[in-house]
């Protein structure tokens, strides 16, 4: 199927209106993006509470209803990470430097880190380039086709190179999250 965006923002349009359960779904999420801009002014708490209930209610709604999709839909993300963990993709590989790339920029720039957290990010982060440099490297020396998943799987120190770096990214962002936790309740409770 060839359309072009108008032609897909078409048929977007005709299916919300081509029922009353799209109509009310387009309805309920205009009158809930309407309720949170209007909050933006006024910074009501219980606005926000009941907005993050609303959004709750949808999904436990959507889990209800649909259940058996939503059984396959988390099934088929949990084989595609776990395949992704076995045998990872040097497309993700690629864009995980990207972010890593972005994040040095973010941390170089930020007033709002701390030198502690500065320090560990620059320290992950260097370590996740010298893993990606010895990829490249490696990949160029050996002449590795990195299309061919076949030959790349075979190849034991790129492969290891890339799941290890998959490893050092999980921990920071488990490292991350569980600092930005800590920040957080420390700066509530003091």
């Amino acid at each position: 199927m060839n359309l072009s965006l108008i032609g897909k923002l078409g048929i977007i349009f005709k299916y919300i209106f081509s029922s009353f359960l799209s109509i009310e779904m387009f309805i309920l999420s205009l009158l809930l993006f309407v309720i949170l801009i209007v909050n933006l002014r006024k910074d009501n708490e219980l606005v926000q509470m009941i907005a993050i209930g609303v959004y709750i209610g949808f999904i436990v709604g959507i889990v209800i209803s649909y259940s058996t999709y939503v059984k396959t839909c988390v099934n088929s993300f949990v084989k595609a990470i776990m395949n992704y963990v076995y045998f990872p993709s040097t497309i993700v590989y690629f864009f995980i430097i990207v972010f890593v790339t972005v994040m040095i920029l973010y941390t170089l720039f930020s007033k709002k880190l701390t030198h502690f957290k500065k320090i560990v990010n620059y320290s992950f982060f260097s370590l996740l380039y010298f893993f990606f440099m010895a990829f490249i490297a490696l990949a160029t020396y050996d002449a590795v086709d990195l299309v061919n998943v076949a030959v790349l799987y075979q190849n034991e120190i790129i492969l290891s190179l890339v799941q290890i770096s998959n490893l050092i990214l999980l921990i920071w962002a488990l490292f991350t999250g569980f600092y930005h936790l800590y920040k957080f309740f420390k700066k509530r409770y003091d």
